[in-house]
């Protein structure tokens, strides 16, 4: 009786053992999954910064310039509140749509690029080495070591594309495409977001109130984004900060202005 208490006790010992061991699995697996879901968010980020940028100047600029033209011509921020709106999510779709159809036709065009001259490589290689060794030869390279490059070309196809993607047809590689879902996706939410910066003032304040908190705000963000811009383009933070606000004053005295006029 007392040796069968022992092994339902070992036993029961076991299986809770094999259960934490479980768990543990489960829990690292978990992990690594959620690192690996912030790790590929993290560089999708990073590879479409340029376009967030673009999208939310992009958003800020366009619907500053109508929330200030509504805002001129109405006594109402419920009327500015529904124009901003309509227009932020209207331009987020259109450019959400334009990157999507922008980006798969520049990859359309890319693979149709690499197609021919894969073709071109199969149909006529030596006319296509001499073209490698010219460019070669132009770029300073000597007899031996332009024969020991084409030669190390002519034995690996892919590397051999690859390198006429990036020298003649300037694609920067054969596996550097972007996706098209992934940047319409980033596009939608910088777009919408910027988009609505200077329209929740109008949601939560009187009109007088919401014209100059928008505008605060909205030149703050604007500033940030011309900030931005200089950082991603490596250009003088000051001046493109300058121009990103000249820009928006731009569109928001033509939406004053229209205001003005449609309401006399």
């Amino acid at each position: 009786m007392s040796a069968q208490k022992s092994a339902q006790g070992l036993s029961f010992l076991a299986a809770i053992g094999k259960s934490f061991y479980d768990l543990r699995r489960r829990l690292f697996f978990l992990g690594w999954l959620r690192e690996s879901f912030l790790a590929a968010i993290g560089k999708s980020f990073y590879d479409s910064i340029g376009d967030i940028v673009f999208g939310m100047e992009d958003g800020t600029v366009s619907i500053f310039g109508l929330v200030f033209g509504v805002a001129s011509s109405t006594t109402s921020s419920s009327v500015v509140l529904l124009a901003g709106a309509t227009g932020a999510i209207s331009a987020a779709v259109s450019m959400m749509a334009g990157t999507f159809l922008d980006v798969e036709s520049t990859n359309d065009q890319a693979k149709a690029q690499l197609a021919q001259e894969q073709a071109e490589i199969d149909k006529n290689p030596e006319a296509e080495k001499q073209e490698v060794v010219d460019r070669l030869r132009a770029a300073g390279f000597s007899d031996q070591e332009t024969t020991a490059i084409v030669d190390a070309l002519a034995h690996h196809p892919r590397t051999w594309l690859q390198v006429e993607a990036s020298s003649e047809l300037h694609l920067g590689g054969t596996d550097q495409q972007k996706n098209p879902f992934v940047q319409s996706a980033w596009m939608f939410v910088s777009d919408l977001f910027a988009a609505f910066v200077p329209v929740v003032p109008f949601a939560f304040l009187s009109l007088q109130s919401a014209r100059l908190v928008s505008l605060v705000i909205t030149a703050a963000l604007l500033l940030l984004l011309g900030v931005g811009r200089g950082l991603v383009g490596h250009r003088n933070v000051v001046l493109t900060a300058l121009e990103t606000l000249g820009i928006a004053t731009a569109a928001a005295l033509a939406g004053f202005l229209i205001g003005k006029l449609v309401t006399r």
